[in-house]
């Protein structure tokens, strides 16, 4: 935990170290934002995070969104997940799911990504397995574009989550 006062004191190589997680394997947003200093609140800092990201294009967007894993993926069944997508996904009951519960995401996961060419992301804090399952289903009807915007919502979420753990009011 840190104070806004500690973090808009750093430089910016620890600065992208220290929020750089917050978003995925992307620290080019904290890398952006950083220059934006001094935030005078959390909800400022996040404002501005996400905005770097609204403001990346399509392209950095979905390099985004296709840095999130798989839930009860590959990365999640091996144990190589970042300890914040572990957590996340543990706080859902992701990792107390039965043999046919995870061939049932398995098989979700794949029939999302091979519709939309990234990952389903959703804020798995802030759902249980059931309520992801049906969001699966009903994100599966949707188009494209609707699936970015939403990708990207869900995104926001999670990281204004972490970034709640990371600052000290």
């Amino acid at each position: 935990m840190m104070s806004l006062l500690q973090l808009n004191s750093l430089a910016r190589d620890e600065f992208v170290r220290v929020i750089g997680p917050v978003f995925e394997h992307s620290p080019w947003i904290a890398q952006e934002t950083w220059a934006k200093r001094p935030f005078t609140s959390a909800e400022k800092l996040n404002a501005q995070l996400c905005e770097a990201v609204n403001i990346a294009g399509q392209e950095k967007q979905l390099a985004l969104i296709r840095a999130h894993p798989d839930l009860v993926g590959r990365a999640a069944l091996a144990g190589t997940l970042t300890r914040e997508s572990t957590g996340e996904q543990a706080s859902a009951g992701l990792n107390q799911l039965s043999p046919d519960e995870i061939t049932l995401f398995q098989k979700q996961n794949d029939a999302y990504k091979n519709k939309f060419n990234f990952p389903f992301v959703i804020c798995a804090r802030l759902n249980k397995k059931e309520a992801i399952l049906a969001g699966f289903e009903r994100r599966l009807k949707n188009s494209r574009e609707q699936e970015i915007k939403t990708a990207l919502e869900e995104i926001f979420k999670i990281a204004e989550l972490r970034l709640r753990d990371l600052i000290t009011n």
